[in-house]
């Protein structure tokens, strides 16, 4: 009797297995014989490039912008006294220093700020 109540326990907790993996999407098949087979969808496994790609385009706007509003000037003063400081302001300094394509940006975005 526990044996036959072991399978059955065992057999239910496939189900679920099963269902949850295919309540995450699923793709049908129709075999040879008419029956349709579901089987869940591959997950894309790897690294999103996209978004670290996306991530890095709007800080480089987000610097274009301040690099508009303060001039490449007194930007350039700010990040100087700003590598005087902790090491953690002086990491943050060597992130934020002016580059060709934040200062290219900075030029268009200056005329639409001021």
């Amino acid at each position: 009797m526990a044996d036959a109540f072991h399978e059955f326990d065992s057999r239910l907790k496939n189900i679920v297995r099963k269902r949850s993996k295919l309540a995450q999407g699923y793709v049908s098949n129709v075999g040879k014989d008419g029956l349709i087979i579901y089987r869940p969808k591959r997950r894309r496994a790897g690294f999103p490039l996209r978004g670290v790609f996306y991530m890095i385009l709007g800080f480089m706007f987000f610097k274009a912008v301040i690099i508009a509003q303060l001039g490449l000037p007194l930007y350039s003063d700010r990040l100087a006294l700003l590598s005087k400081a902790s090491i953690v302001e002086q990491a943050g300094a060597l992130v934020m220093q002016p580059d060709p394509l934040s200062v290219e940006m900075s030029a268009y975005l200056r005329p639409i700020l001021h």
